[in-house]
Parts: C-alpha cells; sequence; structure tokens
C-alpha cells in the first residue's frame, strides 16, 4: 500500500472543495483547478480533512492511490500560494526578453526562440538572464521550464546555458587539464 496515499490532505480554511464522483474540484483565492480520479480511488472529505483509499489492492490502484494524493495535494497549494520555478541564463551574449506573453530567447542559435506560454501561467525577466515562471498548477509551470531550459541546457565544459536556480552543474576539465 502507498505510504504517501495513506497521509490525510488538510484543507485550509480560505479553500473549497467540491467532490463529485468522478471529478474532484478545488477553489481558492488564486483559482480553480480540477481533476479527474481514477474509478479504483474512493475520495472521503470530512472536517476539512480528505483521504483516499483504493477500492482493491491491484498494483494498478496501489500505483495510482499516491499519485492521487500528490495530485490533489498540489491542487490544494497551488490555489492557496502557486508555484514558482526560477531559471538563470549564463553565457557571454545570451540573454532574454518579454514581448507580450511571449518569451523571446537569444541564446546564440541565428534565430531568436520564442515560447508561448499557457494562459494560466506567468513569467517575468529580471535584468535579461533571470527568468521567474509562476502559477497554480505545479505540472504546467514544471513543463514550462523544462521546454524553457531545453533550449540550451548547460554544458559541463564552461557552464553556459540555462539552468534552474540552485542546479549544479557538475563541471569537467577540458582538453588543457591534463
Amino acid at each position: 500500500m502507498s505510504r504517501i496515499g495513506r497521509k490525510e490532505i488538510i484543507v485550509p480554511n480560505n479553500i473549497e472543495i467540491t467532490i463529485n464522483p468522478p471529478e474532484i474540484l478545488v477553489k481558492g483565492e488564486r483559482g480553480k483547478l480540477s481533476y479527474s480520479i481514477s474509478e479504483l480511488i474512493e475520495v472521503q472529505a470530512k472536517n476539512k480533512i480528505i483521504k483516499l483509499t483504493t477500492k482493491n489492492t491491484t498494483p494498478k490502484a496501489q500505483a495510482i492511490h499516491g499519485l492521487s494524493r500528490s495530485i490533489i495535494n498540489n491542487m490544494i497549494q497551488g490555489v492557496s500560494k502557486g508555484f514558482e520555478k526560477k531559471l538563470i541564463i549564463q553565457g557571454v551574449g545570451y540573454r532574454s526578453q518579454m514581448e507580450g506573453r511571449n518569451l523571446i530567447l537569444n541564446m546564440g542559435y541565428s534565430h531568436p526562440v520564442i515560447i508561448k506560454p499557457p494562459d494560466s501561467i506567468n513569467i517575468k525577466v529580471e535584468n535579461n538572464v533571470n527568468i521567474l515562471i509562476s502559477g497554480i498548477n505545479k505540472e504546467q509551470v514544471g513543463q514550462i521550464a523544462a521546454t524553457i531550459r531545453s533550449v540550451r541546457p548547460p554544458e559541463p565544459y564552461k557552464g553556459k546555458g540555462i539552468r534552474y536556480e540552485n542546479e549544479i552543474v557538475k563541471r569537467k576539465v577540458g582538453k588543457a587539464g591534463k
């Protein structure tokens, strides 16, 4: 049985949850999110506490048990606090800028790379090298951050590229280091 799935979810006072199987709707001060629950999972809500249980003990049900709990917990965190990721651009001549809602990256290619975020994601650029991605859906925030990073991932010799804020890039010694 999933250890994560067995944990109870405590709902803050400012969050409203509606459970209409097979869907759960979470409303908060930042917006609303919904998730379609598998028929293998049963959801009970009592006194601002949500508990998930499996209907049977198949491996698929046990796998979905922890996943569903994590997704519902992330939805509650997203509509109350939100999620954000910070990317840092390193390298001479590498820069980014906003044009409307689109992010334009100049990363040493012959053309600028344009990234169009979904409506629920906000992107801010500070000093042309710091990119802040925020939103209420953790999956979308992480996916947009990964898409931006994939334009020019950090390389191991000089460390140039786009990296997450606390990412550690293992540096290699070049041919002069022998």
